[in-house]
């Protein structure tokens, strides 16, 4: 069946496993593997589960309520919404928060489940996505925390290049680590987790600028893909194959490059910039923005060029290359096209 996406189980699990060594050498003693990209699809998240990590992490807690038949312990990436505060607690060992009347709802809800919820502190160093601003003040809010019968203060965290771009450094990095250093200070408490970011941060790893205090991090794109999501440089011995999308051609014929007459809106309500390159050998695939954004796949092929796309239909010039009528056309997505083709309930997913 086409379109699908097909996942390499093995190389997603020895990704997970070199993930975790690398972290080891680096002192992230407590590594948090995010599985959203995946959208609950159970098999490949049995598969990294396997190897055996501190927290699976998940945005949507339907994705972690489909988890919930494996023991590792559970995470909240996104910020809770506070009328979900009684799930979150049912299905998410632990949890990420900015909002203290969040975080009050929270204790409730553990409270009528005779439960502890774990949650990480997140604060805003700069790139301006989840936390408490880093120069605000805080000690209050930490004091009402730890005042909670059912709510665990598992440790601070921050989120970087998710929004703003902002890369970590040393100088972001050991600001969060002073907050920690404060908080532990004021009420004589240790915080067990320091997280210092996602993917992104992977970059600084062999480099001795990750503060040591900094002991876990948040990593899912680069056990995914296999690349560092600062500057996007593949990492050493990690696959970056392991997720290949397949669409069919479903028309081929000789056309004008540039459209005949009058062009306004297209379905998207774009006016489309199109070249004129002369007479195409032009395809179409069933596969369309309803799936993916076409700028979000490449397709392997490198004689192969995308020109456009509508909501079904994608449209590629094959130049000399000799397809036919019903011939399958190989894509790599990156990590916003991975995330919109496992969304999508139209691309098969075949695990191999």
């Amino acid at each position: 069946m086409y379109p699908k996406i097909t996942i390499d189980l093995l190389k997603l699990q020895a990704n997970t496993q070199t993930m975790k060594h690398l972290c080891h050498e680096n002192g992230i003693t407590n590594l948090c593997v995010v599985v959203k990209a995946l959208s609950g699809d159970v098999l490949p998240v049995e598969s990294i589960a396997a190897v055996g990590f501190d927290y699976l992490g998940d945005s949507r807690i339907e994705n972690l309520q489909r988890f919930s038949h494996l023991s590792i312990p559970k995470a909240l990436m996104r910020l809770p919404m506070p009328h979900q505060v009684y799930r979150v607690v049912k299905y998410a060992d632990m949890s990420l928060n900015s909002e203290i009347e969040t975080i009050r709802k929270l204790n409730k809800a553990a409270k009528k489940q005779k439960k502890i919820h774990e949650i990480i502190l997140m604060f805003d160093m700069g790139d301006l996505r989840e936390g408490l601003f880093y120069q605000d003040q805080y000690l209050e809010i930490v004091d009402e925390i730890l005042s909670m019968d059912n709510i665990l203060l598992k440790g601070i965290g921050t989120n970087l290049t998710c929004y703003g771009g902002v890369i970590p450094s040393h100088d972001n990095l050991s600001n969060l680590v002073k907050i920690a250093h404060t908080i532990e200070h004021e009420f004589d408490v240790e915080l067990p987790i320091i997280s210092g970011g996602n993917s992104s941060s992977v970059f600084l790893f062999g480099k001795n600028i990750i503060p040591n205090e900094i002991n876990s991090l948040r990593i899912g794109e680069a056990i995914l893909l296999g690349r560092e999501t600062a500057y996007g440089d593949k990492i050493k011995g990690m696959h970056d194959d392991i997720f290949t999308l397949y669409a069919e051609i479903i028309e081929l014929k000789e056309k004008p490059s540039y459209p005949i007459g009058s062009i306004g809106m297209n379905s998207f309500g774009e006016v489309p910039i199109i070249e004129d390159k002369g007479m195409m050998k032009r395809a179409i695939l069933a596969i369309g923005k309803q799936d993916v954004q076409f700028d979000n796949i490449v397709p392997m092929d490198s004689s192969i060029e995308i020109v456009g796309a509508s909501s079904d239909h994608l449209m590629i010039d094959l130049k000399d290359s000799h397809y036919h009528l019903g011939d399958i056309i190989a894509f790599r997505p990156n990590y916003p096209g991975l995330l919109q083709l496992m969304t999508s309930h139209y691309i098969k997913k075949e695990h191999i």
